[in-house]
């Protein structure tokens, strides 16, 4: 009864003027669009226009998954990385396999790992007379083709989730102009079987978006080594730059890396490589804690991390529910929105990141969720995780010559035929007010001056 009352409030409501002729200017018809905006204290919203149909959120689906981690696991909670060993240390040598469990850490960076296995070093170990063993049974991630979604198989955005995801499973290219002419490019790690061909012309021009002169093309030769040919024109006016490229499977990758870094440290490792797990009672020789929850959330929506999200997702299903699948964590996601009194029977999941073409959920349950973590305890730390306007961010190169540049913590989401904003306005009177502007249209790419148009009334409004 109480879900009908709330969609029977919430069914008519007019577009401002100016948000409606900026659609209009863009070919999007207002059939297209679910709006919700309301008060955070309000009983009643001011704008509810088609705001009970299922839509596509894009990327601000992160937000009921940042939500739920912060509720569920706690801003505190941390993810923890370990280093065990079933042989035997003598002197500098390990008599047997080193192995490395992950338990989700999102945020397992470079520097992380070095620090990780600085502290192996530091124990006296030295050689490694058995193989690296990788640990990834925390979670029973499905796999699957980083390319099914849009055929990218190689960019960063496509990379899939494991219990041991070091590096976000990407290589770095830093671009780098030289003073003789030429851009030099430099791969972190850089394997043996990786192999660069570098045909980037520099010029002097504007730097402007850089990325878009630059292509490369991934050439598979045999079973694991890699090809990359980068090519096209690069700004000198840029200085130093970097693209990343997922190019390896998780095995290859944290292979790589970690060959690369114990040699720096003067290590050695006799043996290759495997998936396995660790015996009870290995000797657990290093141990590393993530950063705080409440900080790595921040990174998911100011930075739309789809891989993080992911990450999440799969730990909330974890440790809450005692599965490391998609599946298992739907089901507690589902659960404590139901105990909530927040039951949103068109919310679908897929992945908790929004990079999907089957995830829903209607304007008005996403307006309702905003409010309820507005009211809540977290509500400091969930906030301050979305990017704020005019200022860092998905939203640092919008609203800057507006009134309201820094006085809006928005969500951003993009996907061919999708355009969607979530988050909240501290309008110029010193309310706070939550704000929903879904766009699913062949068109939504060029919905933001709509969308910016809403924010900029919500703003100014008497």
């Amino acid at each position: 009864m109480l879900m009908l009352m709330w969609t029977v409030s919430v069914q008519a409501a007019p577009l401002p003027a100016p948000v409606a002729k900026a659609l209009r200017e863009a070919g999007i018809p207002a059939a297209s669009v679910g709006v919700f905006v309301q008060d955070v204290a309000a009983r009643k919203p001011l704008i509810a226009y088609q705001a009970n149909q299922s839509m596509s959120p894009a990327s601000t689906m992160k937000l009921v998954t940042t939500y739920a981690g912060l509720e569920l696991l706690g801003p505190a909670y941390t993810w923890k990385t370990e280093v065990l060993t079933g042989g035997t240390v003598a002197g500098e040598v390990l008599n047997g396999d080193l192995i490395i469990k992950g338990y989700g850490d999102p945020a397992l960076t470079l520097e992380s790992f070095w620090n990780l296995l600085r502290d192996v070093r530091k124990l006296g170990i030295r050689e490694i007379r058995g193989n690296l063993v990788l640990d990834n049974s925390y979670f029973q991630a499905a796999g699957g083709d980083p390319g099914s979604f849009d055929n990218e198989p190689y960019r960063p955005y496509n990379v899939m989730p494991e219990a041991l995801l070091v590096n976000f499973k990407t290589v770095r290219f830093r671009l780098v102009p030289e003073a003789e002419g030429g851009v030099r490019v430099i791969a972190d790690p850089d394997p043996a079987r990786l192999r660069i061909v570098n045909r980037l012309l520099p010029f002097d021009g504007p730097c402007n978006d850089w990325r878009e002169g630059v292509t490369t093309e991934i050439g598979k030769n045999g079973s694991d080594a890699v090809t990359v040919l980068i090519s096209g024109v690069y700004p000198r006016a840029c200085g130093e730059k970097s693209l990343y490229l997922g190019l390896f499977d998780n095995t290859g990758h944290v292979d790589a890396l970690f060959r690369q870094l114990w040699q720096e440290l003067g290590g050695t490792l006799q043996g290759s490589v495997r998936e396995g797990g660790a015996a009870p009672g290995a000797l657990l020789l290093a141990s590393r804690e993530s950063r705080a929850l409440a900080e790595v959330v921040r990174d998911i929506n100011k930075f739309s991390n789809n891989v993080m999200a992911r990450q999440l997702l799969l730990t909330i299903g974890r440790e809450i529910g005692g599965e490391g699948s998609t599946r298992g964590a739907v089901q507690v996601v589902d659960k404590w929105l139901a105990e909530r009194g927040m039951a949103f029977p068109e919310l679908e999941i897929e992945n908790g990141s929004g990079l999907s073409r089957t995830e829903r959920i209607t304007p008005a349950h996403m307006g309702w969720l905003l409010r309820e973590a507005y009211r809540g305890p977290l509500m400091a730390e969930f906030v301050s995780s979305l990017p704020i306007a005019a200022v860092d961010g998905t939203m640092k190169k919008r609203l800057r010559d507006h009134e309201m540049a820094g006085h809006a913590h928005i969500k951003t989401g993009s996907l061919n035929g999708t355009k969607a904003i979530a988050g909240y306005v501290h309008d110029r009177k010193g309310r706070s007010v939550a704000v929903v502007f879904f766009i699913n249209h062949p068109n939504a790419s060029a919905g933001q001056a709509a969308q910016d148009a809403l924010l900029e009334w919500v703003y100014s409004r008497n």
